[in-house]
């Protein structure tokens, strides 16, 4: 059983139970909010102030970001919500559900911590170096996202073999017949979607703030670098927010699913929170951003909105 279902089914008080049916239809909220808000920000991002790729191609990694948070939402939170609610798991409905929903689960933040890394490193090499680098050409960065794809595809393809399969009872099981499935690949997930990323964030983005602070100190900036500073400072927010939401569900579900339920509901309800907040903070933090959002409800030009920065 997933440690994750584990915890979900240990509810022996009346507050457990309010308090699970709480985290239930907040993960609920997540997964519509998710959606339309992740919905937004990847069409927002494909309007013609932000076509030319050429120019910044990190907005690959923003729009592709944008749909792998949207299926961050249909995994285990949602059965947060189904379980609590409706008394079964989607992932148990059918056998091809749970090795679909099985893949989904570790799929989906492995691919998006690492599209997370390379973005890091696109500011970082964007602030540093005066010539674009083979990393910074918008080709080489389709290559980059394909690759990241692929990799964490054929990591976890296993699901779709080796995983899931029916008991005597006729019940899905979501385990392994070839090996302990759980807590086995918690432990690679561990790796790759939390460890590894902390490690590089930590480095990359510790460079692009050296240089930023750099920039505000320098009287006679270089243009190629200062068109990449609004946009660099808000995706250093969103990196650091991904380690400080994400990294305690992993590591608690890891090393101590029994240790507290309560602890752990609200851990997770932070990790999936985080897949959220693309759009809020590309609100408040990236002025083209914002823009770009207002010209589209108001149905308006973006020649009527002056830029500010690029």
């Amino acid at each position: 059983m997933s440690v994750r279902n584990a915890t979900t089914v240990k509810v022996t008080t009346t507050t457990q139970a309010a308090e699970v049916v709480i985290v239930a239809h907040f993960s609920l909220v997540l997964v519509i909010v998710g959606t339309v808000f992740n919905l937004i920000t990847f069409f927002s991002l494909c309007q013609s102030r932000f076509r030319d790729t050429k120019t910044r191609p990190v907005l690959h990694y923003m729009r592709t970001i944008a749909i792998s948070d949207i299926l961050m939402l249909y995994g285990w939170n949602f059965d947060h919500y189904i379980y609590p609610m409706y008394g079964f798991y989607l992932q148990r409905t059918t056998l091809s559900a749970c090795k679909f929903l099985s893949f989904l689960n570790y799929f989906a933040p492995q691919s998006s911590a690492w599209l997370r890394i390379f973005i890091s490193l696109d500011r970082y090499l964007s602030l540093s170096r005066l010539h674009r680098t083979w990393f910074s050409d918008s080709k080489h960065i389709l290559i980059i996202i394909a690759s990241i794809i692929i990799f964490f595809f054929f990591l976890n393809f296993h699901f779709f073999i080796y995983t899931c399969y029916y008991n005597r009872s006729g019940t899905v099981n979501i385990n392994s017949l070839l090996f302990k499935l759980y807590p086995t690949w918690d432990y690679v997930n561990l790796a790759f979607y939390n460890f590894l990323p902390l490690i590089w964030m930590i480095i990359l983005n510790s460079g692009v703030i050296y240089h930023l602070i750099n920039l505000r100190r320098t009287t006679s900036l270089q243009n190629s670098r200062i068109q990449h500073r609004a946009i660099s400072i808000t995706l250093v927010i969103t990196t650091f927010l991904f380690l400080i939401m994400t990294v305690p569900a992993s590591v608690g579900f890891t090393f101590f699913c029994c240790s507290n339920g309560n602890l752990l509901r609200i851990f997770d309800c932070m990790l999936y929170t985080y897949h959220v907040l693309s759009f809020p903070l590309y609100m408040i933090t990236f002025d083209e951003f914002r823009q770009e959002f207002i010209s589209m409800i108001f149905c308006k030009k973006n020649g009527q909105l002056p830029s500010t920065t690029k």
